[in-house]
């Protein structure tokens, strides 16, 4: 088998898996990113939700060979020590219960504040709307994401 080469949060990996493995698996199997969380694998929960050039989407049902020659962010890749505006947002909103959806829900907040640095309530509830909360903390995932925006306008992420 022949080496596939991935741009895993902004790192090269050369990982040997067949072309039409998920890249789920590919993340936290092969390459130990345990961040990235397997739910339903349809793309149905968002749990598998990833970044891949910026863009979130689930990680599941896109193969390895769909992702070569993209950037691809993890939650691992998000920021090691927890500074990114949306983790710090997550504690101080106290947004996790069972954390199973967080990951996703993150890289989701993230996309989107990437596009749109001040996000309406409309537009955080369209973004994050593939992303099953089975705790319900949808109110404060939408707090959060207005804290992070706020210090993202600031200028405070870098």
């Amino acid at each position: 088998m022949e080496p596939i080469h991935l741009t895993v949060n902004g790192k090269t990996r050369a990982v040997e898996v067949a072309p039409d493995t998920p890249l789920l698996w590919v993340l936290r199997d092969t390459l130990g990113l345990k961040g990235t969380k397997f739910g339903c694998g349809i793309a149905e929960c968002g749990a598998c939700t990833v970044l891949l050039d910026g863009e979130a989407i689930r990680s599941c049902i896109t193969s390895v060979k769909e992702a070569v020659g993209h950037r691809i962010t993890t939650i691992e890749g998000l920021s090691a020590a927890g500074g990114h505006p949306l983790q710090k947002a997550w504690v101080s909103e106290e947004v996790p219960q069972c954390g199973y959806c967080q990951s996703g829900q993150l890289m989701a907040g993230a996309a989107l504040l990437a596009k749109k640095p001040k996000p309406t309530d409309a537009d955080i509830d369209e973004a994050m709307s593939g992303i099953l909360c089975r705790c319900g903390t949808y109110q404060r995932i939408r707090r959060a994401i207005h804290a992070a925006a706020g210090e993202v306008a600031r200028g405070q992420h870098r």
